[in-house]
């Protein structure tokens, strides 16, 4: 069935399209990872969100049970250039057409996503809505031009309450505020006692737990729609070790003072490298994010990491209380896990503090 994309701009691009056959309207952005199409369906994080993948072919290995960071996806819609439609894979169970059909995700296949990318790149993220052959491109350009997109994504994905994530090791408070798995996966493989938490709980009720880390995960949006958990990471910063990653990252950062703002076209893709300032050393990354720290305060914080593609903050460690965060994707998921080292970083941190107590403990 023949689709169109229609932009804010009044671009448009006629295509095919798969998946459902809903109307869908979101904010148009574009993915440059090779593969990992899988993950990135399923990664919370593009919640409200039209996904371009860059790679031209998409869905030659099908779906399988395994490669899913949530279990619903929140995309709202995917575009590629063409689809695979017989996936060739020994682990695949479904096509991305089927995928898309049962989850009620349209899709829109045979457009220049070159072309696509390259307006993105110029202008900035934009609205853009999958229309049919008989609807008028200028009432959909005019709903576009004045629609409101929402900025409740953190509460549409974050767990509504409470669960654990049993491990025999040091107990880890998660905040999820649009968790992938990868993150979960990567704190039960070093053991840990995980206990996942909704994005609105308090300070006082995640020291309830006992944690002897707390992990602040990914999120979609802006992180100033979030101000409950700024408020619970200031309250926090310095009684428990801490970890961001992504929004965690920018959360953190507001809540020491620093201050974020929307990119042109964000960073995504899995091969955005990476600068460890103190050590030289570069890491190739996965990344997701459409907001970046911009200023930070230096009384409290310090860069860590930058991005070498365009300088933007990558990494904050707090200057005297035991907590550090990164805006990349140390779990990867798609993508190379070079910053895998982090998690370890982590448990380092929380057993030096630990061991820390002890000895003042035992000198009282």
């Amino acid at each position: 069935m023949k689709r169109r994309l229609v932009l804010e701009n009044g671009t448009v691009f006629e295509g095919t399209g798969f998946g459902s056959l809903e109307p869908t309207v979101g904010e148009v952005v574009f993915n440059t990872g090779m593969t990992g199409y899988q993950e990135i369906l399923s990664d919370p994080s593009y919640c409200g969100q039209i996904v371009t993948l860059t790679y031209p072919l998409i869905g030659n290995y099908g779906i399988n049970r395994d490669d899913f960071e949530s279990i619903t996806p929140f995309v709202k819609g995917l575009i590629v250039k063409e689809l695979c439609e017989k996936p060739s894979n020994w682990r695949s169970s479904y096509s991305l057409d089927e995928y898309l059909k049962m989850k009620n995700i349209p899709g829109l296949s045979g457009i220049d996503t070159r072309k696509l990318t390259r307006m993105i790149r110029s202008a900035g993220t934009l609205r853009g809505a999958f229309a049919g052959p008989d609807e008028q491109v200028e009432d959909v350009v005019h709903r576009l031009q004045t629609l409101q997109l929402p900025t409740d994504q953190v509460s549409q994905v974050s767990v509504k309450n409470a669960y654990p994530s049993p491990g025999r090791g040091k107990r880890i408070v998660l905040v999820d505020f649009g968790m992938k798995h990868g993150i979960l996966r990567e704190l039960n493989k070093r053991d840990c006692d995980v206990i996942v938490v909704p994005y609105n709980i308090t300070a006082d009720e995640v020291l309830q737990l006992k944690p002897d880390g707390i992990m602040l995960s990914n999120g979609p949006g802006d992180p100033v729609d979030v101000p409950e958990a700024v408020e619970m990471i200031q309250q926090l910063i310095g009684k428990v070790p801490l970890f961001g990653i992504c929004l965690g990252h920018q959360l953190f950062a507001l809540a020491c003072g620093a201050s974020t703002e929307k990119m042109k076209f964000g960073h995504r893709g899995s091969n955005h490298p990476v600068k460890e300032l103190a050590t030289g050393k570069v890491t190739l990354t996965s990344q997701n994010h459409g907001y970046t720290v911009s200023a930070i305060n230096e009384e409290l914080l310090e860069v860590t990491h930058i991005a070498l593609n365009d300088n933007t903050i990558e990494g904050l460690k707090h200057k005297e209380a035991p907590a550090f965060t990164v805006q990349y994707h140390p779990e990867a998921s798609p993508g190379p896990e070079d910053a895998n080292y982090l998690f370890d970083q982590f448990m380092e941190m929380i057993h030096t503090i630990e061991k820390e107590g002890e000895e003042v403990c035992q000198n009282a």
